[in-house]
Formats: structure tokens, C-alpha cells, sequence
């Protein structure tokens, strides 16, 4: 029995890698921060879940013991302060404690690199694959803009053509890169497993334009669109104009960004080699199986699933913690409330008040938080760690509870919780808002919207009973 241990487990690879690693003579473990992000997934009850830290190092010793092959599938696209160093902490702790016990391979997803300067995080993403390889003989796996459904390079491409009949856009547009499709990624990432280190491997499928990568979406949608390249345009300018049209946040669009400002080709020719089974799918092709998924509401894991932070909050009673609670018994069984108060955001929006929800998310965005434009992963499926509008699902246990935390920008921590409990007639659906402030200007926050909560959190908790009534009809 060989054990596999994965990192990231919960992001958009590592979401969909684990299920595939799946099989006779295989043990996988998950290494996370929080168990409670991994509950509800398909593949939970088929993996051992390790908790662990690689910021501190906490866990590590433990969730490596026994490990013949690690994935190390994380990085930090949000470029919150000194991610280099952060990165670079990160992999030697982790290199330091494969080593210490035995590991014998590390697989590793990098980024290509241009064959001038790389941009900061292209460098860090490099560096990353080196310090591992000093460690622990590494497989480095390096892919240009991953193209599936949920995917971050794919979900602006998709906005940005579908939103815009005309593009002005910076002379680099024309810069060639090499995109993948993600079931190629994962076919290269799983056979991996079964191969000698390979050291650093550059895998792409055809290679085009950024310009022409929205003019093969916008031919394969029937849209029409105009493009015009502009003289300049300074790369955090176009990251907030991305940022402003898609639901690509500003801080994620930067190294997207940054890594059309060159040409960002692979050399597959050891690819071909190693991995002869491989054939990678076109752009076009790609393109259109995630749409395919995107419309069937398919959408495995998304891009904002691994940007959550912090562990899982406990929401004990405590000095200075303010809650607002509504209760109402509903005429329906525990599973109809359920999916009631699951169901809220994303294209369905909120149940009450929709105007003022859409215009609290867009002051967020002006204050630089993700308002409303992440949405939600699948209309009715729900899982811990993924984004929701401005929130992030802390706990989702069918058909008891849901609970979200807010990400939005605030002065103070935020909490939105549903519980629905049996009770002779139908189900006590009780709906709780819970506010930790910081400070004068958290208590401020607070009670200033007070008079406000008054009525949106009534009419939700009145609009979600009803949804749930009319749905036993």
C-alpha cells in the first residue's frame, strides 16, 4: 500500500486531484488547516484527513509519516504582504519535514516561465519547485493558464468576452501563451505518481494569443467582438479593470496579468516523452467542455474555493459578541428549510431586500472586498471552505445547519447562521446574525445599521419559511 499525501486539498486542483488518486493500492491523506473544509466533499469518507499548518509548521511531522508521494499544490495568488518570503518559508519547512521522513517524491504544479525577467510570481512559483527539489527528489510540473470550468483564467476570459462588444486592450494582448485544459493537468499530475522524478517538465497544449483566446470563446458562444489594442496600459491599471468586470478579485488579476506581458510558452518535448499517454486538448476544446459543465451547473471545484483564511471561527458566547435572532416555524420537513436557506446567493440572489444587498456589495468592492461578484460554486450544492457572494461557508451540515462568514470589508467579524430543527407542525427555521466588533467603530458599525437589520433580517427570515412551504406544494 503506497501513501499519498495532498496539499491544498480544498483549492481548485488539489479539489479535483484526490478523487483521481483514488484506487487499489493507494492510501491518501489530506493535509488542511481546518477538517471542517473537507466535510461534505464527495471523497472525505475515502481519505485520511491530517491537520496541519504549512505557514507554522504545525502538523507536518505527523501527516508526512508513512508518505512515499507528496503533492504540494499551494502558493499564494493573493499577494497579501510579503507572499515571496511567505512561499519561500513555506516550502523549506515543508521540504525540511519530507525529507526527515522519508519521503521519496515530490510532485509539484508550477507556473511556465518567460525566457526574459519573470514576473514576481512566476519568480516565487520557481523558486518554490527549486527549494523543494533540494529537499526531496521533485517532479515540477509547470503550466500556463489552467482553462476549465471554475477556473480563474477561464472565468475572465469568460466575463471579459461576454460582457464586453468592445475591448480596449494594451499592446500585449498579442504576446503568445500556452493554456491547458484542467484534465490534462490532472492526467499529468496523477501519472506523475507512478514515475521516477523527473525534475522540471513543461506541459501546454497550443499555443495562441491572449486576443485570440476571447476571440475562440466569443466564436463558439456567437457573440461578436471588437478588439483595440491601446499604447499603454500599466498592468495593475488592467487588473482593476478586470477586477472591475469579472469576478476575478484585483489582487488575483495581477498575476494573471503580469504573465501576458510576456510570451509564456512551454517546451513539451519532455512531456511527449514521460508522459506518452498524454494527448492535450485544444483551446477550442477546452473551452467548450467548460461551458458544457458551466450549464449543467457541473462546476466541481472554482478558483475562490482556496482563498478563504483563518481557521474555523467558534462562535461560543462571549463578552462584546452582538446577535441578532429571528425564529419561525415553517410547515415543512427539516430538508425542504434546508435547501431553502441553502440556496441563497449567487444567480438566485437573496431572498429579501435585494436592492440593498446588491448596493452593500458594491460599496464593498469600492472599499477593495470581493462583493457580490464570486457567486456561488453550484446553485443548490453547498461545501464548507467555498466562497458565497461576500461570505465564506464556514459549516454546512444538511438538513441542520449553514453557516456563513463574511468577507466583506468590516470593523469587525461578521457571522450569518440558519438552523433548522424539528418540531411537531413542521420545522423551527431560526435565523441568527452575529457581529464581533473592533473596537468604537465596530460597536458604531453595529448599532448604526441596527435599525436597518430590523427589517432585512425579518423579511429574509419570513421569505426563506415561505420558499420553504411553497416548494411542499
Amino acid at each position: 500500500m503506497s501513501t499519498i499525501l495532498v496539499t491544498g486539498a480544498t483549492g481548485y486542483v488539489g479539489g479535483r486531484l484526490v478523487p483521481r488518486l483514488l484506487g487499489p493500492g493507494r492510501a491518501v491523506r489530506v493535509l488542511v488547516r481546518d477538517p471542517g473544509r473537507v466535510v461534505g466533499r464527495p471523497w472525505a469518507a475515502s481519505v485520511e484527513i491530517a491537520r496541519g499548518d504549512l505557514g507554522t509548521g504545525e502538523g507536518l511531522e505527523a501527516a508526512l509519516r508513512g508518505v512515499d508521494t507528496a503533492y504540494y499544490l499551494v502558493h499564494s495568488m493573493h499577494g497579501r504582504g510579503d507572499f515571496v518570503e511567505l512561499d519561500r518559508e513555506a516550502a523549506r519547512r515543508f521540504g525540511a519535514a519530507a525529507r526527515a521522513a522519508g519521503v521519496k517524491k515530490v510532485i509539484y504544479l508550477g507556473g511556465l516561465l518567460p525566457e526574459d525577467t519573470a514576473s514576481e510570481h512566476l519568480a516565487s512559483r520557481a523558486e518554490v519547485g527549486s527549494i523543494l527539489a533540494e529537499a526531496v527528489p521533485t517532479t515540477e510540473l509547470r503550466a500556463g493558464p489552467i482553462v476549465g470550468s471554475g477556473s480563474a483564467s477561464f472565468e475572465m476570459v469568460r466575463y471579459l468576452t461576454e460582457r464586453l462588444p468592445l475591448m480596449l486592450t494594451p499592446a500585449w494582448i498579442d504576446h503568445e501563451v500556452q493554456p491547458i485544459a484542467i484534465r490534462d493537468v490532472l492526467s499529468y499530475l496523477t501519472l506523475a505518481a507512478d514515475l521516477l522524478p523527473l525534475g522540471v517538465v513543461d506541459i501546454g497544449a497550443d499555443r495562441l494569443t491572449f486576443r485570440r483566446m476571447v476571440e475562440a470563446y466569443a466564436e463558439l458562444r456567437g457573440l461578436r467582438r471588437v478588439i483595440w489594442t491601446v499604447p499603454a496600459l500599466m498592468p495593475r491599471l488592467a487588473a482593476r479593470w478586470i477586477g472591475a468586470l469579472t469576478p476575478i478579485p484585483n489582487a488575483l488579476a495581477v498575476p494573471i496579468v503580469q504573465g501576458m506581458m510576456q510570451d509564456l510558452v512551454a517546451d513539451t518535448r519532455r512531456a511527449r516523452e514521460a508522459f506518452p499517454g498524454v494527448v492535450p486538448l485544444d483551446y477550442r476544446t477546452a473551452v467548450s467542455l467548460a461551458l458544457v459543465r458551466v450549464e449543467k451547473g457541473e462546476v466541481e471545484t472554482r478558483w475562490s474555493g482556496a482563498l478563504g483564511h483563518g481557521p474555523t471561527a467558534e462562535l461560543e458566547d462571549s463578552e462584546g459578541l452582538a446577535r441578532e435572532t429571528r425564529s419561525r416555524l415553517v410547515a415543512a420537513p427539516p430538508e425542504a428549510v434546508f435547501r431553502a436557506f441553502s440556496g441563497v446567493g449567487g444567480e438566485r440572489g437573496w431572498p429579501a431586500w435585494e436592492w440593498a444587498w446588491i448596493l452593500r456589495g458594491a460599496l464593498d468592492r469600492l472599499a477593495g472586498g470581493p462583493g457580490l461578484r464570486r457567486g456561488r460554486r453550484h446553485p443548490d450544492e453547498i461545501l464548507p471552505g467555498e466562497a458565497l457572494d461576500f461570505w465564506r461557508v464556514e459549516a454546512a451540515v444538511p438538513p441542520r445547519l449553514l453557516r456563513l462568514r463574511a468577507e466583506m470589508r468590516l470593523p469587525g467579524r461578521a457571522w450569518l447562521q440558519w438552523e433548522a430543527f424539528p418540531e411537531e407542525g413542521g420545522t423551527r427555521l431560526v435565523q441568527t446574525a452575529l457581529f464581533a466588533p473592533d473596537g468604537l467603530l465596530g460597536t458604531a458599525y453595529w448599532y448604526g445599521l441596527y435599525p436597518f437589520h430590523q427589517f432585512i433580517f425579518s423579511a429574509m427570515v419570513d421569505a426563506l419559511a415561505r420558499r420553504a412551504e411553497s416548494a411542499q406544494l
